[in-house]
């Protein structure tokens, strides 16, 4: 039988002033909003199903609410902790070949570039190792251009 280990939310005045600011405001993000009534609810003493309940969410995501903020402060409970992801693979440089390249005269026998011709192109450059139609898609939805088109459209 494992044994849960318990988090029970005591507010310090100051948390509880500033988390019933927070929401009086109401500028923060759905998600801070919802973090902070959930610290609120359970320094009333309210259990995690009735939170839960209230509020339209889970009892982990209560249980870890509670557990950061016993653990780690209030700040750390409230606000987003960084999330992991692979990193960019264009950036500011890459991209300015792709707009160069997508604004420039197509190769011959063609009529405008394509999506595939650009990332063929980069990679004949070796400016890159590899890159997909779609990196180069949003690379150009951002400067808001199209293949084979001038800024002027035409």
């Amino acid at each position: 039988m494992s044994r849960k280990t318990l988090f029970v939310v005591n507010l310090k005045d100051e948390d509880r002033a500033d988390l019933n600011q927070l929401i009086r405001r109401g500028k923060a993000s759905a998600r801070s909003l919802t973090r902070a009534r959930i610290l609120l609810m359970a320094d009333e003493g309210r259990s995690n199903k009735e939170i839960a309940e209230v509020l339209r969410t889970t009892e982990p995501t209560i249980i870890q609410i509670k557990k950061r903020y016993c653990q780690e402060g209030l700040e750390s409970a409230i606000n987003e902790k960084p999330r992991s992801g692979a990193p960019a693979k264009i950036d500011g440089t890459i991209e300015a070949q792709v707009t160069l390249l997508a604004c420039s005269q197509p190769p011959e026998g063609r009529s405008s570039w394509t999506l595939q011709l650009i990332a063929d192109k980069l990679v004949e450059m070796e400016v890159v190792d590899s890159i997909s139609a779609m990196s180069i898609y949003r690379s150009l939805k951002k400067v808001k251009q199209s293949p084979g088109r001038g800024s002027d459209g035409v």
